[in-house]
């Protein structure tokens, strides 16, 4: 049979209440009867003295009956608990007034009288003659005669008398009240405490509940939830906050899954876009030349081919930029940090889109201070970065356009800002910019993958790409490089 907490709990306390009531009467009784032997022994200590020295019960010669026949019947008037034995010097048994057949010793232990005479604390137990292994309080005193010890006057309290009256429960109504206390105080604190292990696991079983209830794809949105206190002494209260703090955790991680899965998507089917129309005009151009090659003319065939290979180059294109992306985003990619000139890496990238700005009488302009200090990155990937920044804004710059790269020294770092004058980007497709494809006027901008590329690789480098406004300009990108004055 299963138990839930709460009833384990209350069970093994149910349990121990029980052995400790168990225990408690037990330490009633004992506790209860030693004290009634040592009152008893207490009250009776000198009665064997009195009666040694009141009464002459042997001489030189031995015992003198009638004395002890006449202390005998005077003690079972007036206390039939009482009885009286001689003991020789060696604690054998002398004199009795026991009836026949209930003397079962004929020796008693003198240790426990020498105890008593010493003055040991009470109670004291010694040898019962009439019994075979009972041991009872007494009272005892030497016998003397002619100056000399020749036994002791050995007075067991409580005789066969007392133990029959005492079978018959006669005085036992106080024990039994304190019985019937003990036991009314234990069931009294069984009911309290399975109260209180209900109202202590109430909040436990509150949170089973909650997380039996959970399912994360049914998780809401994150609650701003008070972080638990380290000192707290309410530990379910710390774990119900970590367990919150956890299902948030959790309900974020799976909605950016969610979310990553959705962009990867997107991503996908934006990638089968761009791969089909040069596919498909590529395939077109090259079935033409298949199908009319004898009925071409030689310029015809030329420009047809030059399409076709211009359709090539934007596939093979696409395909390095997506396996470029591949790479970066899982961690094949680690940049090499080096101190460069970045002056001289812009004059660079102009001089390789100078042919292409001048097809399309579109200006580059790069605003360069005279002390531009070292910045410190990847040489490699910053130039992949300034590349793809650069292409974007060309390909989207009307003629007669202008494209500017301005850097600007900052205290630890160098701005670099890259905007052309073409239409710019509308604010609804701004969300979501460096992670996936955009268009603009409806079509689409093919530059999408080129910016997630640019914005993984600053990331690498632990900077940021921004789209800010700037008037009179069209796109305008910026995002800073670290120098080299900065670090010590």
């Amino acid at each position: 049979m299963k138990l839930t907490l709460t009833q384990r709990l209350s069970l093994v306390f149910a349990v121990l209440l029980v052995i400790c009531s168990g225990t408690s009467a037990w330490l009633q009784v004992r506790s209860n009867r030693m004290h009634e032997l040592e009152v008893v022994q207490g009250l009776s200590r000198d009665l064997a003295t009195h009666i040694a020295r009141d009464t002459q019960l042997m001489d030189a010669d031995g015992l003198k009956p009638d004395a002890v026949r006449n202390l005998f019947s005077q003690l079972m008037l007036v206390n039939p608990s009482v009885e009286v034995y001689l003991l020789d010097i060696d604690g054998r048994v002398i004199g009795n007034a026991a009836p026949a057949g209930h003397l079962l010793r004929d020796h008693v232990d003198l240790a426990p009288i020498r105890r008593f005479l010493s003055g040991a604390m009470l109670p004291i137990l010694g040898d019962d003659p009439r019994s075979v292994d009972a041991r009872k309080v007494f009272s005892a005193a030497p016998l003397r005669a002619n100056g000399q010890q020749i036994g002791f006057l050995y007075v067991v309290l409580l005789g066969e008398a007392h133990d029959v009256y005492d079978a018959k429960d006669a005085t036992g109504m106080a024990l039994k009240i304190a019985l019937w206390s003990i036991g009314l105080v234990a069931l009294l604190c069984l009911m309290a405490g399975l109260i209180a292990f209900a109202w202590i696991t109430r909040p436990l079983r509150q949170l089973t509940d909650r997380v039996g209830r959970f399912d994360i794809n049914a998780t809401p949105e994150p609650v701003q939830t008070p972080a638990p206190a380290l000192d707290s002494s309410d530990e379910i209260a710390v774990l119900d906050q970590a367990f919150a703090q956890m299902e948030n955790r959790l309900g974020e991680q799976w909605r950016a899954i969610t979310h990553q899965d959705q962009e990867r998507r997107e991503m996908v089917a934006n990638i089968s876009h761009d791969l089909r129309t040069p596919l498909a005009s590529l395939h077109g151009y090259l079935e033409t030349l298949s199908l009319k090659d004898s009925s071409l003319s030689p310029e015809e065939r030329r420009r047809y081919l030059g399409i076709a290979l211009d359709q090539s180059r934007k596939v093979g294109g696409l395909a390095q930029s997506l396996l470029e992306l591949v790479r970066l985003e899982h961690g094949f990619v680690q940049p090499v940090i080096e101190g460069f000139s970045l002056p001289d890496l812009v004059q660079d990238i102009f001089q390789k889109f100078e042919l292409t700005a001048e097809a399309r009488t579109i200006t580059l302009t790069a605003t360069l201070p005279r002390h531009v200090p070292t910045v410190l990155a990847d040489l490699g990937l910053i130039e992949r970065v300034l590349t793809n920044l650069l292409d974007n804004a060309l390909r989207h710059t009307p003629e007669n356009g202008e494209v500017e790269v301005i850097l600007a020294p900052r205290a630890d770092c160098v701005a670099v800002t890259v905007s052309d004058s073409g239409p710019g980007i509308d604010a609804p497709l701004r969300e979501g910019l460096f992670l996936r494809a955009f268009t603009i006027g409806g079509a689409r901008r093919d530059g999408g993958l080129g910016l997630r590329i640019v914005h993984r690789i600053l990331q690498l480098h632990g900077r940021s790409i921004q789209l800010v406004e700037r008037p009179g300009h069209g796109a305008t990108f910026t995002f800073s490089l670290q120098a080299r004055t900065s670090m010590r």
